[in-house]
């Protein structure tokens, strides 16, 4: 299965930026197409690390950067467009992927094709925190533990109020069809994404969450200014649905049964520390 175009907002903070990119290294197969979006937000240091990263990844990636910034929202819906109808993987810039995470909400868009956004698990995902909702959770301890558990988590692709920002995967032929991002009303990503989110929904496009993902983040994602007003006075509904849902938490029962399976999981070094190098468990003779 070809693996959508990962697009990457670049932003202000470098050390951010490199972890990101890192993890980003780390976690996504060889020769996955990358584009490193700049609205001139990066400084000589960051730019310095972006060609060194450039030099060495093992993925197909792009840089752009814009003399002049635009806007966020208006630099991403610039390269959504540049990329058609393709579905698109969108990575805040202080996004933490973890093994398997693209593969996962590609995987995810092809089991449903009425899925418009599908958007990982995250420590700092708003709906979609973990292990508590609506908290800026710390990063998971022990990912290799998270990962073995994810991998056993049924996959039910509940609905959610919106997509996201740290990590999202638009079907291309969606956002289109609901006419983008809404540029001259939302200054911010996190704005624009939850307009979207909405009209794709009302043009009967499921908002979804890929169960077996995770993508951690530093800090939640937050809205330009005045943009909440404007989301408030077109969709009226929309303060008192995302309250609701934070509140009475629909997806309890299935972030309650990602952290039993993340506690009953075996990491194979501690397996083998059972045993002695006869392979027996301690004190005992083999047989």
């Amino acid at each position: 299965m070809a693996l959508p175009v990962v697009l990457l907002p670049v932003g202000v903070d470098d050390a951010a930026l490199d972890a990101c990119l890192g993890a980003l290294e780390a976690s996504t197969p060889a020769g996955t197409p990358v584009w490193l979006a700049d609205d001139g937000q990066a400084g000589p240091r960051g730019q310095a690390l972006i060609e060194h990263w450039l030099a060495h990844t093992r993925l197909q990636a792009e840089y752009t950067r814009r003399p002049r910034p635009i806007g966020e929202a208006a630099h991403l819906e610039q390269m959504l467009q540049a990329c058609g109808d393709a579905d698109v993987a969108v990575l805040a810039p202080n996004a933490v992927a973890t093994s398997g995470w693209l593969q996962a909400l590609s995987e995810c868009f092809a089991r449903d094709a009425a899925i418009a956004t599908a958007t990982p698990w995250s420590n700092a995902g708003e709906t979609v925190s973990w292990p508590r909702v609506g908290e800026l959770n710390p990063m998971p301890a022990d990912p290799q533990r998270l990962l073995q558990a994810l991998a056993g988590m049924p996959l039910l692709h509940p609905e959610l109020p919106s997509a996201v920002t740290h990590a999202v995967l638009i079907r291309g032929t969606a956002r289109r069809r609901a006419g983008g991002l809404d540029v001259h009303s939302y200054s911010s990503w996190y704005a624009a994404l939850v307009d979207l989110s909405l009209r794709m929904s009302g043009l009967g496009w499921r908002n979804v969450l890929c169960d077996n993902a995770f993508v951690g983040r530093g800090a939640e994602g937050e809205p330009g200014e005045g943009d909440m007003e404007v989301l408030g006075n077109r969709w009226p509904t929309w303060t008192a649905r995302l309250a609701g849902f934070l509140m009475d938490d629909p997806l309890d029962a299935h972030r309650a049964h990602l952290q039993q399976l993340a506690g009953q999981a075996i990491m194979p070094q501690a397996q083998r520390d059972l045993f002695d190098a006869s392979g027996s468990l301690p004190g005992m003779e083999p047989l």
